[in-house]
């Protein structure tokens, strides 16, 4: 068994210094990000579903701390302390170990800890050309470790927020529905519900609080909610303050008096969340989606194309490159272009590589402001699984 797990560390070894040798080839310099992290940063942009599986846990002096669960942040956090406006272009490679619990116990494909090889991208003046450039790299990466087929798969954020911002809604409605793109049951039922009469979520909501409050003062509101809990003896009760229950209640009185989404929108927002193609016919099949329907989002199908385009340019092969519409990835803190690439052996849910944009994220890690970013990163032990697999 020890000479087994020796054999196996020293493939790992080897896959790795061929991956960082593609990486600073293309210009990314090697860094290693520190694997403890303030868990703050995790906590508030990763998503629900990763945050439940971060080990975090209390230093001595207090602090939440946390073991990385990806590298991306750690590398966010490793730019911004020698830059701290992040705006200078700069491009990271690392290798190094990541940590998740696995609900469902350990496996191969899903340990604890695992190895992530990837690179990562700053303030770059062409977003097109970096998300192409990160796509290639880590396809020539994982070939020059001896990868042979694999299937790419491709999704864009920025096609779902502009599809958004043409459909007429209010902007709380768009920020909900953003919210809730990374659960489909339950961005269905949001959906649903704005379609139906919003009277309903007023139902349990005292009616003197509810003629009382006015969603354009939000600070006499705040004043007006204290108030009646204080009229009324109420307590407080766990995290949540006045201000939050207060900025609730803002949110459900003004849906209660907003008009319904008209259910033309909804179905032109689920049709396009169904849509899978080829990536060379994606653009197509989203025109004739919405021909007719009032919703013009050619700026963003323009960029979509531009970066098809540079794509097929850097070798990659559109025609077997599948499109997915509602395609995220599970990190929440994605922003634009997304993609992932599995392996027939492995299947989908279990992804050696996969990468987006993330032009948020940076001012989350404490930027003053958005920066232009993207990265990628492959799971090592996947990737010698898969080519070990196609050797047998």
């Amino acid at each position: 068994m020890a000479a087994e797990t020796a054999k196996k560390f020293e493939a790992l070894e080897r896959q790795a210094q061929t991956l960082m040798g593609v990486f600073v080839a293309a210009g990314h310099e090697a860094v290693a990000p520190s694997m403890i992290q303030p868990a703050d940063v995790f906590l508030d942009v990763v998503g629900e579903t990763l945050r439940a599986r971060t080990y975090v846990f209390t230093d001595h002096n207090g602090a939440e701390l946390c073991l990385r669960p990806d590298l991306t942040v750690p590398t966010c956090r490793l730019h911004l302390e020698r830059h701290p406006e992040g705006n200078v272009a700069a491009k990271y490679c690392y290798n190094g170990p990541a940590f998740r619990f696995q609900p469902q116990g350990a496996a191969s494909t899903h340990p604890r800890e695992f190895r992530q090889a990837g690179i990562e991208a700053f303030a770059a003046g062409d977003r097109e050309t970096a998300d192409a450039e990160t796509v290639a790299t880590i396809i020539k990466a994982m070939k020059a470790a001896g990868l042979g087929a694999f299937k790419l798969r491709i999704g864009d954020l920025g096609l779902f927020s502009a599809l958004l911002t043409a459909s007429q809604m209010p902007e709380r409605w768009r920020t909900l529905l953003t919210h809730q793109f990374w659960r489909p049951d339950a961005f269905r039922a949001e959906l649903k519900r704005l379609v139906s009469s919003q009277a309903e979520a007023l139902q349990g909501i005292p009616a003197e609080l509810v003629r009382s409050l006015d969603p354009s003062k939000p600070d006499d509101a705040e004043n007006t909610v204290g108030r009646y809990l204080e009229r009324r003896g109420i307590e407080l009760v766990g995290a949540r303050s006045v201000s939050e229950i207060t900025a609730s209640l803002l949110d459900i009185v003004a849906d209660g008096r907003a008009v319904p989404l008209p259910r033309q929108t909804a179905d032109v927002i689920e049709t396009y969340l169904q849509v899978r193609a080829p990536a060379d016919a994606a653009t197509a099949r989203i025109e004739d989606l919405l021909r007719g329907k009032g919703v013009d989002i050619t700026p963003a199908l323009d960029t979509f194309d531009r970066r098809l385009a540079l794509l097929a340019d850097a070798g990659v092969d559109l025609a077997h490159t599948e499109f997915s519409a509602e395609f995220g990835r599970s990190l929440e803190y994605y922003t634009g272009f997304v993609f992932e690439i599995a392996v027939p052996g492995l299947g989908p849910t279990s992804p050696v590589a996969g990468g987006g944009r993330y032009d948020s994220l940076m001012h989350a890690a404490g930027a003053q402001r958005d920066v232009a970013a993207v990265g990628a990163a492959i799971h090592t032990e996947r990737l010698l699984a898969a080519i070990e697999g196609a050797n047998r």
